[in-house]
């Protein structure tokens, strides 16, 4: 999580490395554990506040832009006129392995000028490789060198040609691709300089290209034994000013001396950092970045580990379950919210959510006493049961919830209960001339509150069959599970609370304080609106008590929300009461129904370009549509109600690619290359409105395109203009591409499908991790000293269960050890979870 806190900015995240062994399945990020943690941390203050850019008023606009090898691929929402701002984002993003470094640039948003770059963390691949259990401590923000701001790489055949007295090192500088744009056209004029022993040669000039092509060999005489390296620079050219720095190779050349050629790309290298001001100045973050390096074997390899916790979970509404509760008492508290997310997704990938999650129900009643602390600890079946609900009821969320908070944002009213808070000054006048007297504030806010959480409970009221099948009969099981274990009438309440201490408490009140993380809104409240949302949610927090002390307002001057909570607490209880009554036929028949309307992958307004003729492509001839993809096409229309037609065909797609920022004048344009119906390839151009949304678009059309056949490995990140293409100058439009294309870089999104074989590994990671403990407590059992559940089925003892589960665990370890470092059926990937 990155974020500043009083004077610090911490930043949490995850690199993932998952190398996929069948090529037949995709790999996706997991992506969304949004859980504001401001309150809690706020004694890490050990750090100096942000630069001052903006010093008109004191004070910076920032945000923050996370690039990997230079390339962006997240922005945060901007937190206007402070120097302590705070996000609370989280992001996961699969990537190659040949990745070299994640960035992190504090930026200073300027609405009339370029924002200013406030400073920059870096952290390597190998820096985040040598920290197994993950990257933690302060790092300063250092100031951005543009001789250090390089990216690309270039293509180069090296030669060393022997002769009687000393040999001839023959190099070729045969191209280079996605160099970094110097100019303000958006590319660059590269040449390149290579420099050996004293002597400099330089390549032409390729004008106005981020992908020039030399196709130019340079010699130089080499003595046997000479130590001299061989330095190839890559320059952006400029007529008035000094030529910019675009990178650098510098190779051994005694290497050659043996393999006498070498070809190959080489990535471009930052010229030696210049001396910085002092550390500290600029500002501090925070770090906590895991690299996680994983392996996912084929699915055949994970049937017996994953049929053996389908087993337990079947088992376990039967009777005593064994491996489960082994599972919970051996996961440390930092790692339960992981796992409980990593077996939920597997379980709802088998149809087996519910019994699962069941399972942990019983589990947790029957270590609890006392109703009043029932479900309030982060157990496995809380953190799973949370999971569950961001997982499966994401889509209802947002049909009840987002035109309240967008009614709440659109409004921007001033509203405030605590009279020790209220600023009469801020809220205007009520006449011509008269401000609004404190009375008058607090009535007129208890007014707008209770408008808010009538309309929020009525549109939960109207929505039970809108709620998903899967999570009614959640709901219902739960609601049985607790009703059966407080049967008295002094509990009558106690099975309501425990459902509204999910669905509101975690799930509904979370997503009111924090909108943007939950995708209810794309940017953070403002500081009105924040304290509106605040009160709403601890009004909604007070519904869902129900009639208990604790529903009552624990703040005298929340009182004059009282009378529509406990008119909520009644709508409440109807509403779970209908919410838990539906029976397995009416389940089966609501997921069928649902199965046959899938909601769209993606949707949304989109601007679109397809390139006609010869004219010059312009960011006006662009056209808003409003475009959305389904697993079968990508389709069009005017408007969300009209009739959609459709523009591509899913099986069609070849690739789904960035436009260089020249092309059109912008940077958040993607092209979507693909064949029509008489396999001729064609290309649409479709322009966003930021860079999330176009690596949101980009992956889901990836993940949705990724075993099509016939996907392009290079791709041209210009458009044809005129007789050739504006990247590389090449006037074949036939050309295969000058750049490679990203089809395994994607981002998950909460939507996303589920990863059976990528949750059994990240299991099979965990068990491993604990198989010593496992191990000693199959002993316990076989010496008859343990104090677990005697028995898991009918003549099954419970070390015979924990013994198959060690055996599976073998099993794997085995066929990891026999797979190969590489696969060409399938591309490795890197899972990079960040929290900004």
């Amino acid at each position: 999580m990155a974020y500043w806190e009083g004077h610090a900015w911490p930043v949490w995240g995850q690199l993932l490395t998952s190398h996929r062994r069948d090529c037949s399945l995709s790999s996706f990020a997991e992506i969304h554990k949004f859980v504001p943690q401001i309150e809690q941390r706020q004694h890490h203050l050990p750090a100096p506040p942000l630069a001052c850019l903006s010093y008109s008023n004191g004070s910076s606009d920032p945000y923050c832009i996370v690039k990997v090898d230079n390339e962006p691929i997240i922005r945060t929402a901007t937190v206007w006129k402070t120097l302590c701002p705070f996000w609370g984002e989280e992001y996961q993003v699969h990537l190659p392995p040949t990745f070299h470094a994640v960035a992190f640039y504090v930026m200073d948003e300027d609405a009339l000028s370029r924002d200013d770059v406030i400073g920059k963390v870096c952290l390597t691949k190998d820096t985040l490789a040598a920290h197994p259990k993950g990257f933690s401590g302060w790092a300063h923000l250092t100031e951005v060198d543009p001789d250090e701001e390089v990216q690309g790489e270039i293509h180069l055949r090296l030669e060393l040609v022997p002769g009687a007295r000393a040999g001839r090192l023959r190099c070729s500088v045969l191209e280079a691709r996605d160099l970094a744009p110097k100019d303000r056209n958006g590319a660059s004029d590269p040449f390149v300089r290579v420099r050996y022993n004293g002597r400099t040669q330089e390549t032409s000039i390729v004008k106005k290209s981020c992908y020039p092509r030399w196709n130019e060999t340079f010699e130089f005489e080499v003595e046997e034994g000479a130590t001299e390296a061989l330095c190839v620079e890559a320059w952006d050219w400029d007529l008035v000013s000094r030529n910019d720095f675009l990178g650098k190779v510098v190779v051994n050349v005694q290497r050659l001396w043996a393999a006498q050629q070498e070809e190959g790309w080489f990535q471009l290298q930052p010229d030696l950092p210049k001396r910085r001001r002092e550390e500290g100045n600029l500002g501090s973050l925070q770090l906590e970045v895991r690299l996680r390096d994983e392996t996912v074997l084929p699915s055949g390899c994970y049937q017996p580990l994953v049929q053996l916790l389908c087993r337990e979970v079947k088992l376990g509404t039967q009777g005593p379950a064994q491996l489960i509760p082994l599972i919970e008492e051996m996961t440390s508290t930092e790692c339960r919210q992981e796992v409980a997310t990593n077996l939920l997704k597997l379980f709802l990938g088998q149809g087996l959510a519910k019994g699962f999650l069941d399972l942990l129900f019983q589990l947790e009643l029957s270590r609890t006493n006392e109703a009043n602390t029932l479900f309030r600890s982060n157990s496995l079946a809380t953190k799973s049961m949370e999971s569950f609900l961001k997982v499966a009821g994401m889509r209802y969320l947002h049909s009840i919830l987002g035109p309240i908070i967008d009614r709440v944002f659109e409004e921007k009213k001033y509203v405030e209960l605590d009279p020790s808070k209220v600023e009469v000054k801020d809220v205007g006048c009520s006449g011509l001339h008269r401000p609004q007297t404190e009375a008058e504030v607090l009535q007129q806010s208890a007014r707008t509150l209770s408008a808010h959480l009538g309309a929020l409970l009525s549109a939960l009221c109207r929505s039970v069959r809108a709620c998903p099948a899967v999570v009614r009969a959640t709901f219902r099981q739960l609601f049985l599970r607790v009703r059966e274990r407080f049967p008295s009438a002094q509990h009558e309440n106690v099975p309501f609370i425990a459902v509204t201490s999910f669905l509101c408490l975690r799930f509904v009140s979370p997503a009111i304080m924090a909108p943007k993380l939950f995708h209810l809104r794309e940017r953070h409240a403002d500081a009105r609106t924040s304290r509106t949302l605040l009160l709403l949610a601890k009004a909604i927090q007070n519904v869902g008590n129900m009639d208990t002390p604790a529903s009552r307002a624990k703040e005298a001057w929340m009182e004059p929300l009282q009378p529509t909570v406990r008119q909520g607490v009644a709508q409440l209880k109807d509403f779970i009461t209908k919410l838990v009554d539906i029976e397995e036929k009416e389940e089966l028949d609501l997921q069928r129904a649902l199965s046959l309307q899938m909601p769209p992958v993606k949707e949304g307004p989109l601007f679109i370009h397809r390139t006609k003729g010869k004219g010059p492509l312009m960011s006006s001839s662009f056209k808003k549509l409003y475009f959305s993809l389904t697993t079968e096409a990508l389709s069009f229309a005017k408007t969300p109600s009209s009739k959609k037609s459709a523009l591509i065909k899913l099986a069609n797609i070849r690739a789904a690619e960035k436009v260089e920022e020249k092309s059109f004048g912008s940077s958040h344009v993607m092209q979507v290359i693909y064949t029509d119906d008489t396999g001729r390839p064609q290309t649409a151009y479709l322009q966003c409105k930021c860079v999330n949304e176009l690596n949101q678009w980009l992956s889901a059309l990836r993940k949705v395109s990724i075993n099509n056949t016939g996907l392009l490995g290079s791709y041209h990140p210009g458009v044809f203009r005129g007789d050739k293409w504006s990247c590389c100058h090449q006037k074949d439009k036939t050309d295969l591409g000058c750049d490679r294309t990203r089809s395994r870089v994607t981002l998950q999104e909460w939507n996303d499908p589920l990863d059976h074989d990528l949750e059994a590994q990240l299991i099979y990671r965990h068990l491993l991790g604990m198989e010593a403990a496992l191990r000693e407590k199959h002993q316990q059992l076989s010496a008859g000293t343990g104090a677990g559940p005697t028995l898991t089925g009918p003549g099954e003892a419970p070390e015979d269960r924990l013994a198959q589960l060690l055996q599976v665990l073998q099993d794997l370890r085995e066929a990891h050890s026999c797979s190969p470092a590489s696969s060409p059926a399938s591309e490795p990937n890197c899972l990079l979870e960040l929290q900004t």
